[in-house]
C-alpha cells in the first residue's frame, strides 16, 4: 500500500442564487472568514477557495457568486462566467437553497448543474424554520426535480450538521495527495483578503443603491515585521456617491476603515496601518478592461 491510498483530496463548488449564505458555509465550515458576507446581494464577486483537512482527507471548497438572473452588465456576465466555469472544474457540487424558499432563481441555478458530476442539495437556514414539519414536504418537492446523491439540512450560521454534510461529500473525493499544505485554509493571499475585507465594510455600513456601484483597489501593500501597511482606494461610479461614503465630517469613511482595520488584524494575526481613499471611477461595473484591472476573472 502506498502512502497516498488513504488520502483523499477534490474540489467542491458551493454554488446558488444570491443570499443563499454560500460565503456563511463556507466560513463555518473551514472555520475561519475568508469569503465577506453581508444581506445583500451580489456581497461574492470572486471565485474564492477555502481549505479544510481532516486526517487524509483534504477538502477544497470553492465559494461561487450568486449566479445573476436580474441584471446584465459587465459585471455580473463575468461573475456569471465564474460559477460556470468553476462548475467545469470540481468533483462534488453543493447547491445551496435556502429552506421553504425555492423559486425561478433557484430553479435557473438547478439547470446548470452538471449530470456528470455529484450534486448534493444543502438545505441552508433551517434553524430558521419554526415548524419543522413543514421540512419534509419542502426536500420531497426539490428532491423530485433531480436525482441528488445526498441531501442535507443545516444552519450554516450555528453550524449544525455541517459535520453530516462532510460525511456527505468524502467518498465523491478521488484518491490522492493532498493538494495544499494542512495548515493552509485559503489559496488567496493577504491583498487580496485585505480589499475584501474592506468591502465588505461598505455593504455592511452603507446603504442599498451603494455598495453595487463599489469595488476597492489595494495600492500598496508592505510587510514591516509584523506590521501591514496598507494603501487602499474605494472605487465608486458617481461624485455623489463618494460624498455619502465619506460621510458628515468624513465619519462614514472613518468607521468603514476602522472595521476592516480590526478585521484585518484579526485574520492576518498582526497590527495593520490602513488608509483608504475614495475615488471616482465612472461606468467601471461596465468596462471590461477596469474589471481586468480590477481582477475578476
Amino acid at each position: 500500500m502506498t502512502e497516498t491510498e488513504n488520502l483523499h483530496a477534490g474540489f467542491i463548488a458551493i454554488v446558488g442564487r444570491p443570499n443563499v449564505g454560500k460565503s456563511t458555509l463556507l466560513n463555518h465550515l473551514i472555520g475561519q472568514k475568508i469569503s465577506i458576507t453581508s444581506r445583500k446581494a451580489q456581497t461574492t464577486r470572486h471565485r474564492i477557495t477555502g481549505i479544510l483537512t481532516e486526517g487524509d482527507t483534504q477538502y477544497v471548497f470553492v465559494d461561487t457568486p450568486g449566479f445573476q438572473t436580474q441584471h446584465s452588465n459587465a459585471l455580473n456576465r463575468s461573475m456569471n462566467r465564474v460559477v460556470t466555469n468553476s462548475l467545469r472544474e470540481v468533483h462534488v457540487v453543493l447547491f445551496v437553497i435556502e429552506a421553504r424558499h425555492f423559486d425561478e432563481r433557484d430553479q435557473q441555478v438547478l439547470e446548470l448543474l452538471p449530470t456528470d458530476c455529484p450534486v448534493i442539495l444543502v438545505i441552508n437556514k433551517a434553524d430558521l424554520m419554526k415548524d419543522k414539519n413543514e421540512l419534509l414536504p419542502f426536500i420531497e418537492k426539490v428532491a423530485a426535480m433531480r436525482k441528488f446523491d445526498a441531501i442535507v439540512p443545516v444552519s450554516a450560521r450555528l453550524e449544525k450538521k455541517l459535520d453530516t454534510l462532510l460525511a456527505a461529500v468524502r467518498p465523491h473525493l478521488p484518491e490522492g495527495e493532498h493538494l495544499y499544505a494542512e495548515d493552509d485554509i485559503t489559496d488567496r493571499n493577504e491583498r487580496f483578503l485585505a480589499s475584501e475585507i474592506l468591502r465588505e465594510k461598505v455593504f455592511r455600513l452603507t446603504g442599498e443603491e451603494l455598495p453595487y456601484s463599489v469595488s476597492v483597489v489595494i495600492e500598496q501593500f508592505k510587510l514591516e515585521g509584523r506590521l501591514r501597511r496598507i494603501h487602499a482606494a474605494i472605487l465608486v461610479d458617481k461624485e455623489a456617491h463618494k460624498v455619502m461614503l465619506i460621510g458628515h465630517k468624513g465619519e462614514k469613511i472613518k468607521e468603514i476603515a476602522t472595521q476592516a482595520r480590526l478585521d484585518m488584524e484579526k485574520l492576518f494575526d498582526g497590527k495593520v496601518f490602513l488608509e483608504v481613499f475614495v475615488k471616482v471611477r465612472s461606468g467601471w461595473a461596465d468596462s471590461a478592461h477596469m474589471l481586468k484591472t480590477l481582477g475578476y476573472e
